[in-house]
């Protein structure tokens, strides 16, 4: 028993590097294309960033998914782990790494237009999948509610870059070819590395008779975070703002919308109380204080209010350890 455990959080560990590494080469390959044909940072973070970050959440959905229907994984197990590591994830977006970029690069300003059209829909995005997750299961009707969601929103997005965007074009040398063919490589191998994720994951679970969520919110949350963070420490240094909040947020947006609407839409999901009832709800208010927060001080976010979000973290975590750790 203790081997095959051993075994299986091997896997789970090599399969996870595996993932996050093509991710980073997906996201690297897709940032060339971006420079090569222009765009406001703000709409590249909201837009290309927040879903090429996003890819370890979607691709994780889609391999349990598939393992679902095909029934290599288990309903209730793969359901909670990937819902867990996508929910976590964003709990730890708003709050864990935003703090760590604004303690590291100084401080962070949020334009009132930002609030309105990237924070406020994160914000809704969440209450839906609360409501839609309130009867246990994220149905294929759900899915497709959530999905067509997040087209909507991209197609808003487009329309608003196009009557503000000036012509700014940039003639950055790019091999599309090249770039397009590595990342759909990636993409193929992510899909592989993530269904060995869950496969140990599920090992795991039986093994220690801990909540799949739970595995999910603490480890894969962790893990599929540290795109976002890169990106925007990434983004901070070359002075593209826009870039490092498009990416928090709008990641945000994307790995409910995309990662659990594309899930359900394909298999449905069990949806654990825990989720519903603490992560989900927690993710709201952290957003909606953080929201009011920076209404009062004009958007600004400082190194105190980058402190308040890392302890609002710990004590998320240490209450869904302590009352919330079986589904």
């Amino acid at each position: 028993m203790a081997d095959a455990l051993m075994l299986n959080i091997g896997i789970g560990i090599g399969a996870l590097i595996l993932l996050m590494i093509c991710a980073e080469i997906a996201v690297k390959r897709i940032i060339s294309l971006i420079n090569h044909f222009g765009f406001s940072t703000t709409f590249a973070g909201l837009t290309i960033f927040s879903i090429t970050t996003s890819l370890p959440e979607i691709f994780s959905h889609l391999a349990a998914s598939f393992g679902i229907l095909s029934g290599s994984l288990d309903y209730k197990i793969a359901s909670s782990t990937v819902l867990g590591a996508n929910i976590g994830s964003d709990v730890i977006q708003q709050t864990l790494i935003l703090g760590i970029v604004v303690i590291l690069m100084g401080g962070l300003y949020f334009k009132k237009e930002f609030l309105k059209t990237a924070y406020t829909p994160m914000i809704a995005t969440t209450l839906m999948c609360i409501i839609l997750g309130f009867d246990g299961t994220y149905s294929r009707f759900d899915g497709l509610i959530l999905l067509s969601t997040f087209v909507i929103y991209m197609i808003f997005l487009y329309k608003r870059e196009k009557k503000t965007k000036k012509q700014r074009k940039k003639q950055v040398d790019a091999n599309i070819g090249y770039d397009i063919i590595i990342s759909l490589l990636c993409f193929a191998l992510m899909i592989i590395s993530a269904h060995f994720l869950l496969s140990s994951t599920e090992h795991i679970v039986f093994a220690t008779g801990l909540g799949g969520s739970l595995i999910g919110v603490i480890t894969l949350g962790i893990a599929s975070a540290s795109p976002e963070m890169f990106t925007a420490i990434s983004g901070l240094k070359q002075k593209a703002t826009g870039i490092s909040l498009g990416t928090l947020i709008g990641s945000n947006i994307t790995n409910p919308l995309v990662a659990i609407g594309g899930g359900a839409l394909i298999s449905t999901y069990y949806v654990p109380k825990p989720l519903v009832y603490w992560d989900l709800p927690m993710e709201t208010i952290s957003a909606a204080l953080l929201l009011i927060y920076l209404i009062k001080t004009k958007g600004k976010l400082g190194k105190g209010g980058a402190i308040y979000l890392i302890l609002l973290y710990f004590v998320y975590l240490t209450i869904r350890i302590i009352f919330f750790s079986i589904d």
